[in-house]
């Protein structure tokens, strides 16, 4: 017999169960084997210029962009849970790196690299500790409208940069954005011709080439075309900048030596990259093992981050995070294992070793050119569209972040997307679902509006059911729903129905207490429903329970309530 799944589509399987032993290089069969080569080839021809361009912006010599792809790609592949992301330097962690280092060194100095080494040391130690702590929860206070305004001002401050590459503009590509700015305007009386033809010639091929064939790497072909152009036309003479000497070699193992008041100066930029990183790795790691059915480990995922900025700090790298954009392209070749990184790895160290002087003539201008077609999707312009579509507050917050990075500093970007995190779940919290029962139970429609169509209900008994935690955010909404309802019913009977309320903390216990005394005052009772155990002896504990009925069900409760026996006490566990 056939089995069913070895032809049905991949979509559509089973996903493994999450406990599955997750193998290195797990989905590697010898019938996918070349499709993976061939997938790593591609990677690696994505992976050279990008990572290039992003050392530069990070003010770090190419081969720390390079060394990057190395040690820490064989570390990350062989310890990662996911089989399809990409773990490298991206645009948002060279832009953190060059906006945290910048004052503590001068770019590209000795001392520069060896602060970059430190701090993905220090990302390496905090992404272990997370792992070992099972932190991975944090991540989710990195909200989509957080990450796409956080990343967006990144992305814009680091297009300003590409674009003053791509005309031959000079400027201070470390300072604040509104001096990058200033000096792009001030600067344009200056650009170089060559540079503008070299920048357009570069965008149309990327443009052009992407729609007509998107499996070609065309920034691998960009590169080479430009860099004949410049050593054919002697561009170079006439003011084009170029790479410069790459140090030939492989990657040498060392171990950044500083003072100890500059590791503790590394510390808020490192735990800004790591929480940057986590929200955004573990997220694209969960929506790929979703979409192709294989298990994901966050804990594991963070391990892997760790042992892999490790492996960069050690090696000459700087500080590894993980690739939307190049995991999504593996993903569009079929690639679903992480031998494309190996493959990618092999490719990269040749190269240090026998092909740096292939690279010293690479025009900046094709370089910033294909750095910003990168970036420009991280601006979320559509995800901004439709946040303002779907809800405003949540577009403000979006908003707001990306404000904070582009004129207050990634470092305190991420301080201000971590309060708003905690303002809007403060604020949605504040106000959780409070339904007014009617006498059936129906939470569609209130006792009061039962009453006003003429339909049945019981007098003097009203049901509340809070559709969340009891706990100090909410605990005024809860007195003041349940005030209402008795003055608005003139019901001589509560009923609060706690199916949905998982915890009471300290102020909501308070907050019942007021509760209670206020329903004494109004001569009325209270009565629970379906409550759940754990729930009971939280509320036992916390000495709620003083004269207080339960029942099960919202019905029991009613029907016990509407017809009460003197002296009966019906209904109490």
């Amino acid at each position: 017999m056939t089995d069913p799944t070895a032809t049905a589509p991949e979509s559509r399987r089973a996903p493994a169960p999450s406990h599955t032993r997750i193998r290195p290089l797990a989905g590697l069969t010898a019938r996918n084997a070349v499709r993976e080569v061939l997938a790593g080839v591609t990677l690696l021809a994505i992976a050279i210029p990008l990572n290039i361009g992003y050392a530069q912006i990070a003010g770090l010599p190419p081969t720390a962009g390079l060394y990057a792809l190395v040690v820490p790609a064989v570390v990350y592949a062989l310890t990662v849970s996911s089989r399809q992301l990409v773990a490298s330097p991206d645009a948002a962690a060279a832009a953190l790196v060059a906006s945290s280092l910048g004052g503590l060194a001068v770019a590209g100095h000795r001392d520069y690299v060896t602060l970059a080494l430190a701090q993905a040391l220090i990302c390496g130690v905090l992404f272990l500790l997370c792992s070992f702590f099972k932190l991975g929860f944090l991540a989710n206070f990195l909200s989509k409208p957080i990450l796409v305004g956080f990343v967006g001002g990144l992305a814009l401050d680091i297009l300003v940069s590409q674009v003053a590459k791509m005309l031959g503009v000079k400027i201070d590509s470390g300072g604040e954005f509104v001096a990058k700015v200033g000096g792009l305007i001030t600067g344009l009386p200056t650009l170089n011709v060559w540079s503008v033809l070299i920048s357009l010639g570069s965008l149309v091929v990327l443009l052009v080439g992407r729609r007509l064939a998107g499996a070609v790497p065309w920034a691998l072909l960009v590169l080479i075309v430009a860099t004949v152009v410049v050593l054919l036309t002697g561009a170079e003479r006439d003011g084009v900048a170029v790479l410069g000497p790459v140090e030939a070699g492989p990657p040498t193992f060392t171990w950044p030596v500083i003072e100890w008041g500059q590791w503790l100066a590394l510390i808020p930029s490192a735990i800004a990259l790591t929480v940057v990183t986590m929200g955004e790795g573990l997220l694209v790691s969960r929506s790929y093992g979703e979409k192709r059915n294989y298990p994901t480990r966050p804990d594991r995922d963070l391990f892997a981050f760790g042992a892999a900025n490790i492996a960069a700090g050690v090696s000459g790298g700087f500080t590894v995070g993980s690739s939307t954009s190049r995991t999504a392209a593996m993903d569009q070749s079929g690639s679903r294992t992480q031998l494309p990184s190996l493959v990618t790895a092999l490719g990269t160290l040749l190269l240090l070793i026998f092909g740096t002087a292939l690279l010293q003539d690479i025009p900046s201008p094709a370089i910033g050119t294909i750095v910003a077609v990168a970036v420009v999707p991280l601006l979320g312009i559509p995800d901004f569209i439709r946040l303002w579509r779907l809800d405003r507050f949540e577009f403000a917050i979006g908003a707001a972040c990306f404000l904070g990075a582009l004129f207050v500093g990634p470092i305190a970007g991420i301080v201000i997307a971590f309060v708003l995190a905690v303002v809007n779940v403060t604020r949605r919290a504040a106000n959780p679902p409070i339904d007014t029962l009617a006498a059936d139970g129906d939470p569609q429609h209130s006792l009061l509006e039962a009453a006003s169509a003429g339909e049945p209900t019981v007098p003097g008994v009203v049901v509340v059911r809070l559709a969340a935690p009891l706990f100090f955010a909410n605990a005024t909404s809860f007195e003041k729903a349940v005030e209402r309802a008795v003055r608005d019913t003139g019901a001589a009977h509560v009923v609060l129905d706690l199916e949905a309320v998982t915890d009471v903390d300290v102020t909501g216990a308070e907050s019942w207490e007021t509760v209670q005394s206020f329903l004494t005052a109004h001569g009325a009772d209270l009565s629970l429903t379906r409550v759940r155990p754990g729930i009971r002896d939280r509320l036992q504990h916390l000495g709620l329970l003083d004269g207080v009925r339960f029942f099960d069900t919202n019905r029991e409760a009613i029907m016990a309530l509407q017809t009460p026996i003197a002296g009966n006490d019906h209904g109490r566990r």
